[in-house]
Formats: structure tokens, C-alpha cells, sequence
């Protein structure tokens, strides 16, 4: 038997400085519908991250506090490498995206129409309309608003969104799974999920290879192996079920969202 193998790396992809920003009007290119009444109570509400809109307010809080990525995979140390990343992993993938989280009790003088300030980020990725499932993730609080209703809204607002039926009022996406990885070390995350319903499953080991300033919060990698060796990050996963939402859970946090 004889065979060929042509493979060659592709470069890898960059965004020109003029599309860093995405398209105006802004296509958010997610592959659902997007309820606003689900995505809000009266604290609290998540509206679809538009760069042009939030990137600024995100940087701004964000930007000088690197500190707050130790439990990351990754960092960025620009505005525009966050850009980039965000237009080439999130936008221009349909089943991935990202909510600016705006805390309703807070008034922004500088953005009135957002209806409040913006407190963080929250996002779903890898979501498989086939198998009905998605992952939480980029899950970010400002530090300004910290140890408020913030953590717990925009995660119950989240869950809700994905797992409410269609046909329920009111609507979700009738997902089976939602997913939650976080850093062994960062308790604090494991502890948000675990408050909010989500049941813990195991440790998934040498999820992610680590850049050299975030090696202290993974694992020694492999000596020889193609990366030259470099840390490694274990992942803990938990997950909130379709069957656990409709046996209990969906009460557990509409209670939350219902304070």
C-alpha cells in the first residue's frame, strides 16, 4: 500500500487593523436567537458584546489588571490582540458568543442608553446544535463589581437562556448541557458554578499548554515533547443537565434571579 501525505501548516490567520472592530452594522453571527427577556431580571441584564460599543469600558477595567487572568489559559497584553481574538474566535464562529454583562442599578453617565455599567463578560462556546450542548466560558466580573448580585445574575441568566425549552415563557434554546471549565486553583469559580446548580464531574488533565508567565498556575509539561516542555493547565469540569433543570435547578436559580 503506498500513500502521500501533503499537508503543510497554514499561516496562521490574522485581522488587518481595519477589521478589528468587526462589520458596521455589527453582525454578531450566532447561530440562535437571541431573547432579550430571558437575558435580563431587574438587576441585571446581557446584551450581545459589540467591540465598537464595549471593547473601550472592557479595557479600561481590565487592560492594567493582569492579575485577574492568573487562572487563564491565555492573556492579552493589547487592546488589539483582544480584538483580534475576539473577531476570529467569536465572531466568525456561529456557535460561539460573547454577552456584556450591564448591572442595572448602576447608571453610567458616560452610556446612558446601555441602561446601567457594564460589570463583565460572559460567554458560550463550542455550542452543537446536533447534540445540544454548550460551554460557559470567558466568565470575567470588573473588580469594581465584585461580591455584588453580578457573578450569580449573569450566570442564572445564562443557564436560562440556554435551557429553558422554546416553547417556555419566558424562551430558551432548549439545550441538554451546559458546560463549566475553570483552573483547579481558582475555588472561587468552582465555587460560583457549584452556588448556581452545577454538578462537579472530574478533572479533565493537560487540557491546555500554558504561556511561560502562567506556568506557576498549571503543572510541569513534558521534557522533549514539541512544545519545549511548557506547563500545562488541568481543567475542572462541571455541568447543569437538562434533567437537573427540570428537577430542581430551574427553581434554585430563578430564586437567584428572583431576589
Amino acid at each position: 500500500m503506498s500513500y502521500i501525505n501533503h499537508y503543510t501548516p497554514s499561516p496562521e490567520p490574522t485581522v488587518p487593523a481595519s477589521e478589528l472592530y468587526g462589520p458596521d452594522p455589527y453582525d454578531i453571527n450566532f447561530a440562535y436567537p437571541i431573547y432579550d427577556e430571558t437575558l435580563q431580571n431587574a438587576r441585571t441584564k446581557l446584551v450581545p458584546f459589540v467591540p465598537r460599543i464595549h471593547a473601550e469600558t472592557y479595557w479600561a477595567h481590565l487592560g492594567h489588571r493582569t492579575e485577574v487572568f492568573r487562572y487563564y489559559p491565555f492573556t492579552f497584553n493589547k487592546l488589539e490582540e483582544f480584538l483580534a481574538w475576539y473577531e476570529l474566535n467569536i465572531r466568525r464562529g456561529p456557535f460561539t458568543t460573547c454577552f456584556a454583562v450591564i448591572d442595572k442599578t448602576r447608571p453610567d453617565p458616560e452610556h446612558p442608553e446601555w441602561g446601567g455599567s457594564m460589570a463583565g463578560m460572559i460567554g458560550m462556546f463550542y455550542t452543537s446544535p446536533e447534540h445540544l450542548h454548550t460551554e460557559a466560558g470567558y466568565v470575567v466580573v470588573f473588580p469594581e463589581f465584585q461580591r455584588t448580585h453580578i457573578a450569580k445574575d449573569m450566570v442564572g441568566l445564562l443557564l436560562r437562556y440556554a435551557l429553558e425549552l422554546p416553547s417556555a415563557s419566558p424562551p430558551g434554546l432548549g439545550l441538554r448541557r451546559v458546560k463549566w471549565s475553570a483552573n483547579p486553583l481558582n475555588v472561587a469559580s468552582i465555587g460560583l458554578a457549584q452556588r448556581m446548580g452545577l454538578k462537579l464531574e472530574g478533572t479533565a488533565k493537560w487540557v491546555w499548554v500554558l504561556p511561560d508567565h502562567l506556568a506557576e498556575y498549571g503543572n510541569p509539561g513534558r521534557v522533549g515533547d514539541t512544545t519545549g516542555g511548557k506547563a500545562g493547565r488541568h481543567s475542572t469540569t462541571l455541568a447543569l443537565c437538562w434533567d437537573d433543570w427540570e428537577n430542581g435547578e430551574r427553581e434554585r436559580v430563578e430564586a437567584v434571579l428572583g431576589k
